[in-house]
């Protein structure tokens, strides 16, 4: 009987294992379809010659900014709705630009950071910003989004 119950245990808790394991893999299927039909955009579009990175970003729309470089050598970043309308893509050389660095620096200089989350480059109203998401020393979750032209605050979602 005890080995009844000791299977019985190991068998669901290995199930429970696999299951969250298929959810988690499928729950990341529509990001990875849509980045990879944005950078296939970049591509034939001629934005880009090469793809390095790619990830979508949420803000007032969605877009997928694909990072990468141009027959020229030049690195940039393409910025293509979720709708893929190649005449609505976005484009910026990132050395016009702030650094990821640099805009950390600029939340640093002003504000006290106890984690950083992430750091996303994206498309807004205003053009291209720097998204970085951190807790403070209380554990609250903050947004922040400073201009990637100048490296100015543009908008802030403190205390949550």
């Amino acid at each position: 009987m005890k080995n009844w119950i000791i299977f019985i245990s190991v068998f669901i808790v290995s199930l429970a294992l696999v299951i969250s394991v298929l959810v988690i893999w499928k729950s990341d299927k529509p990001f990875d379809d849509i980045e990879e039909k944005a950078e296939d955009l970049a591509l034939s579009s001629h934005s880009l010659a090469s793809v390095s990175d790619s990830y979508v970003y949420n803000g007032n729309k969605p877009y997928v900014t694909v990072f990468g470089e141009d027959e020229d050598g030049n690195k940039k970043a393409i910025f293509v709705p979720i709708s893929l309308e190649e005449k609505s893509i976005q484009e910026v050389n990132l050395q016009d630009g702030v650094t990821k660095e640099q805009a950390l620096s600029v939340l640093n200089n002003e504000v006290e950071v106890n984690e950083i989350l992430h750091t996303k480059l994206g498309y807004e109203e205003v053009g291209p910003v720097w998204e970085i998401t951190y807790k403070n020393d209380e554990e609250k979750l903050n947004y922040v989004y400073i201009t990637f032209e100048d490296g100015q605050w543009w908008k802030r979602i403190l205390n949550l």
